[in-house]
């Protein structure tokens, strides 16, 4: 079976974005992490790309797969035909909210011409 083309917009400590990572490394699917918390052009991407700015955003083969957690992944994946359904523990929560979910900052996104 051919290996998708992921692109996994995360940031680098959510509990989301770690389930996220988690499951993809599960089924050893490589994966591009791109870095939405201290990358402005990365999370300007994905909003343009999910229409929403909510994260973790997953993109499989031109699928957005939009605010999701890594049990969501899992589920979309193996319902897709991309992977067969796997029992093995991946050691961290797949649906674990950020440890900053409470404290986020907002910061302006703006366009470079």
């Amino acid at each position: 079976m051919e290996k998708p083309k992921i692109i996994a917009y995360l940031k680098p400590f959510c509990g989301w974005s770690q389930g996220v990572r988690a499951v993809l490394r599960k089924y050893d699917l490589p994966f591009e992490d791109r870095d939405i918390w201290n990358d402005s052009q990365q999370r300007l991407e994905m909003i343009q790309k999910s229409g929403q700015e909510l994260s973790p955003c997953v993109e499989v083969n031109g699928h957005m797969l939009a605010d999701i957690s890594g049990e969501e992944v899992e589920a979309w994946l193996i319902g897709n035909g991309v992977v067969a359904k796997d029992h093995a523990p991946v050691g961290v929560p797949i649906n674990a909210p950020c440890a900053d979910h409470g404290e986020v900052v907002s910061t302006p996104i703006t366009l470079k011409k």
